[in-house]
């Protein structure tokens, strides 16, 4: 099927991704043509009255460009040595780019961390809100100074998608190298072709786009295809179009359908329910057996102690754990009643038995359904 329109041209709001390639000297520094280029596109898109937050890359191969350093290093100290010199880098280009146009732009760094807190979630969707409403760029990105591989977002597709959801984008816009996801790699297979729209979260994309992505970033198509899944659960349409077509960005914005679309098209999660289905850090796995994966997902239930058959982690009470079913596939998340101790004493055991078993009661779920999201 194919878009007669694309979806940014009816956007109020949308998060823009720029990939490392887009704004880099294939890995030498920014490029400052290049980003001159994306916000001069980015002008246009408010004039036609469209809030833009941009998540871009490129700040660790600047920061190795001003570093002297020819090779990505390795060393987790080294790469947030030169993403901490990158930043300052980036912040500047992007700021004079914008000021060329009379627009105002911000820095806002994340980690997970900032994201998995209720609170600091909250007060991260405020400041970019208010942004916002001051017709102000924020210009996104992990904080790779700060955080670690076991708390990283992982690629700035995820994190974009994540962006997605916490401001209620309309779309997300995927850029990248490619032209956008192919019924095959058209590196390897001549007979692949351009898939020009399809349902977000369909299984056979993620078959698709397995492989390996671009040397300078470290997001692949599968990447992008899986932000766009995350994406759809607040609603928000996904496009992934090549960076390299002339004016992108304004060719979208005002109808033309370029790259692959990708709808969303699942009922929109609660602001508190997609908050738990955003996190990426889960403190524990809860295995479920069939009867609890029915009443879950088809049901609309709560999580009892008497369907869950094992407790994986160490989790206290208030965390968000991970439910899966026989077959390994997570079914929900929630936020734990008991603590991974509790759990494991009160697992297969019906809710009547919670009091004797361990001498008080919380509540008779192990996860009540006003805090499960079904996934």
């Amino acid at each position: 099927m194919t878009a007669s329109v694309s979806v940014l041209a009816s956007a109020r709001r949308a998060v823009i991704k720029v990939g490392s390639s887009l704004v880099t000297n294939e890995g030498r520094g920014l490029d400052s043509g290049a980003i001159a280029r994306w916000a001069s596109q980015i002008s246009t898109l408010h004039q036609l009255g469209k809030q833009v937050v941009l998540v871009s890359s490129g700040a660790i191969a600047e920061g190795m460009q001003r570093l002297g350093w020819s090779r990505r290093p390795q060393q987790i100290h080294e790469l947030q040595a030169a993403a901490a010199v990158g930043q300052m880098g980036l912040a500047q280009a992007y700021e004079s780019g914008l000021a060329a146009h009379g627009l105002h732009s911000a820095q806002v760094l994340l980690t997970h961390a900032d994201l998995a807190d209720r609170a600091r979630y909250l007060n991260a969707r405020s400041t970019l809100m208010t942004l916002l409403g001051l017709q102000v760029v924020p210009v996104i990105n992990e904080n790779d100074s700060v955080v670690t591989d076991e708390i990283k977002f992982g690629d700035n597709d995820t994190l974009a998608a994540l962006v997605t959801n916490l401001v209620e984008a309309d779309v997300l816009v995927i850029l990248t190298d490619q032209a956008g996801l192919y019924s095959a790699d058209p590196r390897a297979d001549p007979a692949a072709v351009l898939i020009r729209q399809a349902q977000a979260g369909d299984p056979a994309l993620e078959t698709i786009a397995a492989g390996p992505g671009s040397s300078i970033g470290s997001g692949g198509m599968l990447t992008k295809v899986l932000a766009a899944k995350r994406a759809a659960r607040s609603g928000a349409w996904t496009i992934i179009a090549s960076g390299r077509e002339d004016d992108v960005l304004v060719r979208l914005a005002n109808g033309v359908p370029v790259g692959t679309e990708l709808t969303a098209r699942d009922a929109v999660l609660t602001a508190r329910k997609q908050w738990l289905a955003d996190h990426l850090q889960l403190k524990g796995r809860l295995t479920v057996d069939a009867g609890a994966v029915r009443a879950l997902r088809q049901e609309g239930k709560s999580l009892l102690p008497v369907g869950v058959v094992q407790v994986d982690g160490e989790f206290a009470r208030g965390d968000v754990v991970s439910c899966v079913g026989p077959d390994g596939r997570e079914v929900a998340r929630g936020l734990a009643n008991y603590s991974s101790s509790e759990a494991r004493l009160i697992a297969r055991k019906p809710s009547s038995e919670i009091a004797a078993t361990l001498g008080f009661i919380e509540e008779p779920e192990l996860i009540h359904r006003d805090n499960l999201v079904v996934l």
